[in-house]
């Protein structure tokens, strides 16, 4: 009779873990992209509806969305380069920490590996028998993904992760600032706003799905935040329109 496979420990490289690891990796950077958008949507939106508050002249409405679609684009590109590259360096500081630690106290490090595993619900024989084994195999990457939620071979892209947020902010930015310029002066209000709130109503949604999240409710504040953003930044351009600012 054949002996059940046990199923590897949580947390302990294997084929299942991989792909819960890749698939939740994908989403993250779907969702940041989701949410990108939605930013790019949302403050060029209010910057041309502000305009278009004061005038109607299609130059000057073309300059200030383009102008906000390329200062937002690479404000969000520079952010998220020094964000993931701060973790990025956490991360190598770590596994250089680990490394150190596995070639001067190699028992001290087995017997830690043994206890993690132990706490995610290991019998104390099973568990040491198991992180012998993973150590024999590769010390380092059994202790990174253990102890420290780390893949040696998959850390975090700093470049990777601006162009993502640099794509993401300018597709979304670029569908008001169409909107604004395209359409004849008396549609170019109506127009961009409908087509903000239907895209803000898909970017609610989509971030809602991605987070396993009710829709309804993320879609009406998506919507109803993207709504007064333009109403205030409109009456603003509207009373300094009026005031000849």
């Amino acid at each position: 009779m054949t002996e059940p496979q046990s199923e590897p420990p949580s947390g302990v490289a294997g084929h299942g873990e991989a792909h819960e690891g890749s698939l939740g990796s994908r989403l993250n950077w779907l969702r940041a992209a989701v949410l990108g958008a939605n930013d790019g949507i949302v403050s060029t939106a209010g910057l041309v509806v502000g305009v278009a508050g004061a005038t109607d002249d299609r130059s000057a409405l073309l300059t200030a969305g383009l102008a906000g679609l390329l200062a937002g684009s690479m404000s969000m590109a520079a952010g998220e380069y020094v964000s993931v590259s701060t973790q990025r360096d956490s991360e190598k500081a770590a596994l250089a920490l680990e490394r150190r630690e596995l070639r001067e106290q190699p028992q001290a490090e087995l017997e830690e590996l043994t206890e993690l595993l132990e706490e995610r619900g290991l019998t104390r024989e099973v568990a040491r028998e198991a992180a012998v084994q993973l150590t024999e195999r590769d010390a380092l990457r059994a202790h990174a993904r253990v102890e420290l939620g780390i893949d040696p071979d998959d850390l975090t892209n700093p470049w990777h992760a601006a162009w993502a947020s640099f794509l993401a902010f300018t597709a979304g930015a670029l569908l008001p600032l169409l909107a604004i310029v395209l359409p004849p002066p008396g549609w170019r209000l109506p127009v961009t706003v409908v087509s903000v709130l239907v895209a803000l109503a898909g970017t609610g949604w989509s971030s809602a799905r991605l987070g396993a999240a009710a829709t309804g409710r993320a879609v009406l504040r998506n919507v109803g935040g993207g709504a007064l953003a333009m109403g205030v930044t409109y009456a603003v351009g509207a009373l300094l329109g009026a005031a000849g600012v």
